[in-house]
């Protein structure tokens, strides 16, 4: 197939690209900078330029593919008071994806998360599929980015392969500057490896090999209207994680009071707090697929999380 492929050098994207091209498939990347152009022809995909205002563009690509993935988020400015702009830039693109596509049975593929969809037990695959209690308290941005999952499922009616790939809030591997980079970060900084409160609450995880194959199968083979989760465990304790860090960095561990979890985790201190366990357990059934690569704690093991930050 030829995959148009959004964020392809992103953390996510510079995975999902090599696992396309090695089972055969073409890649064309969005690339915004003249970096991410040059990352995407190292690894061997073709280079479309633009950025994810630029619709006639978007439009154009998805036209002239056989399916498209869509990675790309506008995370910087999410994380920076910009979160409901974000989400509707998304939206828009993802209307226009689904515009070219529409008629065509060919895939379409968005990545969205599992964080928040069911706090206190197990999410499934079926969680988040209508507005609940959770949801529809969900602030601006994060409901909007969840009404964006939903209008992609809903593209299935319109002729559309589409699918929603659920990420857990670690997708971990050598290289990752994400939450768990962040906490080891915070570790550094405080002198202290701390967790909220006992440390009980549970983080699923997948390594980022694993998503990225996960992505190929659903590109390959999932039925349209599809919810799958890139979750290789279920939940993670807290705690394990931070006397992982603590034990790696000769630092003591320690709990962190809620009234003070602001404070000393800054802005991971509301995601570092969520017991969101998610299970993957209807993905792995319908296609089959395995995760293989090291868990959560192992990663942390290998230490390239703890490698000395640059000066």
């Amino acid at each position: 197939m030829r995959v148009f492929v959004t964020g392809a050098s992103g953390w996510i994207g510079s995975a999902v690209v090599p696992e396309l091209i090695d089972a055969g498939h073409q890649v064309v990347g969005l690339a915004r900078s003249d970096a991410a152009a040059a990352a995407l022809v190292r690894a061997g995909a073709e280079v479309r330029r633009g950025t994810l205002d630029d619709l006639p563009a978007l439009r154009d690509a998805a036209g002239e593919s056989d399916g498209v993935i869509h990675l790309a988020f506008k995370h910087d400015l999410a994380f920076s008071g910009g979160f409901e702009s974000a989400a509707e830039a998304d939206r828009r693109a993802i209307d226009t994806f689904g515009e070219a596509l529409a008629g065509s049975d060919r895939p379409f593929l968005i990545a969205s998360g599992t964080l928040g969809l069911a706090p206190g037990r197990v999410a499934t695959e079926e969680d988040g599929r209508a507005d609940g209690p959770l949801t529809a308290h969900l602030p601006g941005g994060p409901a909007k980015r969840l009404a964006n999952a939903r209008a992609t499922l809903a593209l299935a009616g319109h002729g559309v392969r589409s699918s929603v790939v659920r990420l857990p809030p670690t997708v971990h591997g050598d290289g990752d500057h994400g939450f768990l980079a962040a906490l080891v970060a915070v570790a550094r900084e405080k002198g202290v490896s701390g967790h909220p409160g006992d440390g009980s609450n549970r983080w699923p995880a997948v390594h980022r090999s694993d998503a990225a194959r996960l992505f190929r199968l659903a590109l390959e083979g999932a039925p349209a209207g599809s919810i799958l989760h890139a979750v290789a465990e279920e939940g993670v304790p807290v705690r394990t994680l931070a006397e992982v860090i603590g034990h790696h960095l000769g630092l003591p561990v320690a709990p962190v009071a809620p009234e003070d979890a602001a404070g000393h985790f800054g802005w991971l201190a509301g995601f570092l707090g969520a017991d969101a366990p998610a299970s993957a357990a209807h993905t792995r059934e319908l296609l089959g697929w395995r995760p293989t690569g090291p868990g959560l704690v192992e990663d942390l093991d290998q230490g390239h999380y703890f490698a000395a930050p640059a000066a």
